[in-house]
């Protein structure tokens, strides 16, 4: 190397030590702090019609002032997409949520009273009543009909758009607002209620039946719980890829975990079973089987053990109520298939009540189907000797016209049936040999 070439680079290093240099003493003088954003994680909730982003965490690397930050601090945009009604390559189409909270806290988890705590997170709620920000998404079509999954990699994006500054540091700026710079999650999702369930799965005569199950905070072997097995719909069953989509397409799962559904502080053991779609007989003769391991391994009050369905899974519960009429107390049929004139007979002869909601213009299960089942179980009960009361206590049925439907899907009358307090608190109600 050449003299001039040595002094040349020995200027070029002096450079970059003094610049960094004066970058070390800029952020030792607390005139700014330019760490950046650490990490950002998405936070979903299940709502009445599905699973969506309800906030984002946004974590820096020291606590955060609150004071610093309100609801221009920062954009969100999610997808519109929604598997009911859009195609899937309108998953990349994006708009802006709307923010409603702004506060720090100590972890990536939304607070119940929205006031700051000391913390290094930023937790950025959202407007449920955005269009976007769905979660589950097609997973495969096999025949005409297709699964659902939860999307592994959630297309939510964030920009901060003004500094956010440090706790007690005289102003120091943890990070610089970059409004044009669109950031997407670093982190898996925190799902909230969702997150709660155990995975299992049950394995008889080479099928496999995948579950997930939720007992009570409190759990306690020595007392006995009220058991709600949740019986999802066609699209919700196993697929090899989709496992656990049963909890977060829809509401009944963890419904039963919020007094805000129930109406009540009882505590009961959700299970909710996630079939193979192989046909009904089979997938009943499995799930009754399932359902008498889970028993025996938990403390079940027999007395109450609840089905409760959407669309497909009505046919798993008419034809286990029918062939273990012993098991069940009662059920919950929401938007389902037609019982049988043989199941009606056996559901009439053990006496398990049943509440049958369907919705008037469902496009995919005609309203005739409950219709029927309602008429076929009344005939049953008239047949073996039941006066009108006696048949009114045991069979309940409410039809929703389309202003029940807070989304414009009359198929899923889950919807205003669980919206309705007064009947899951009927379901939750009814004891196995005794009818109200």
């Amino acid at each position: 190397m050449t003299l001039r070439k040595k002094a040349v680079a020995l200027l070029a290093a002096a450079a970059v030590l003094t610049s960094a240099g004066a970058a070390y003493a800029q952020s030792d003088n607390n005139a700014t702090v330019t760490t950046g954003i650490q990490s950002i994680t998405p936070i979903t909730e299940v709502f009445t019609y599905g699973q969506r982003v309800s906030a984002v965490a946004v974590e820096y690397s020291a606590n955060v002032d609150p004071a610093s930050i309100d609801l221009k601090s920062f954009t969100v945009a999610d997808t519109v997409y929604n598997f009911r009604f859009n195609p899937i390559d309108d998953l990349s189409k994006m708009a802006d949520r709307t923010i409603t909270n702004v506060y720090t806290n100590s972890r990536a988890h939304t607070r119940s009273n929205k006031q700051s705590v000391t913390g290094r997170y930023v937790i950025v709620e959202l407007d449920s009543a955005d269009a976007g920000g769905w979660t589950v998404i097609v997973s495969k079509c096999p025949t005409f009909l297709c699964t659902v999954k939860v999307n592994p990699e959630l297309p939510t994006t964030l920009a901060q758009r003004k500094p956010v500054k440090a706790l007690g540091s005289g102003g120091a700026v943890l990070a610089p607002g970059t409004p044009n710079r669109v950031r997407s999650m670093t982190n898996a999702p925190v799902n909230l209620l969702v997150d709660e369930f155990t995975y299992d799965a049950y394995l008889s005569g080479g099928m496999a039946l995948p579950y997930h199950y939720h007992l009570p905070a409190n759990y306690n072997p020595a007392k006995k719980y009220p058991l709600v097995v949740v019986l999802p719909g066609h699209g919700m069953g196993w697929d090899g890829v989709n496992t656990g989509v049963q909890i977060a397409a829809d509401i009944p799962a963890v419904a039963w975990l919020q007094r805000k559904w129930t109406g009540s502080d009882e505590d009961v053991i959700v299970l909710a079973p996630q079939n193979q779609r192989v046909g009904a007989v089979a997938e009943a003769d499995l799930l009754a089987k399932m359902i008498d391991q889970f028993i025996a391994a938990h403390s079940v009050d027999t007395t109450r053990v609840y089905a409760t369905t959407v669309s497909y899974g009505s046919q798993l519960a008419w034809e286990t109520f029918a062939k273990r009429p012993n098991l069940w107390a009662a059920g919950l049929i929401t938007g389902g298939f037609q019982v049988s004139a043989t199941q009606a007979g056996a559901i009439a002869d053990a006496e398990i009540p049943v509440y049958i909601t369907h919705g008037v213009n469902d496009h995919l299960l005609n309203i005739s189907l409950a219709r029927n089942s309602r008429a076929a179980l009344t005939a049953a009960y008239t047949e073996d000797g039941k006066t009108e009361q006696e048949i009114a206590s045991l069979l309940k049925y409410t039809e929703y016209g389309n202003d029940a439907f807070s989304i414009p899907d009359y198929h899923a009358a889950y919807g205003p049936t669980y919206e309705d307090r007064s009947i899951l608190q009927w379901l939750l109600s009814q004891r196995k040999g005794a009818t109200s």
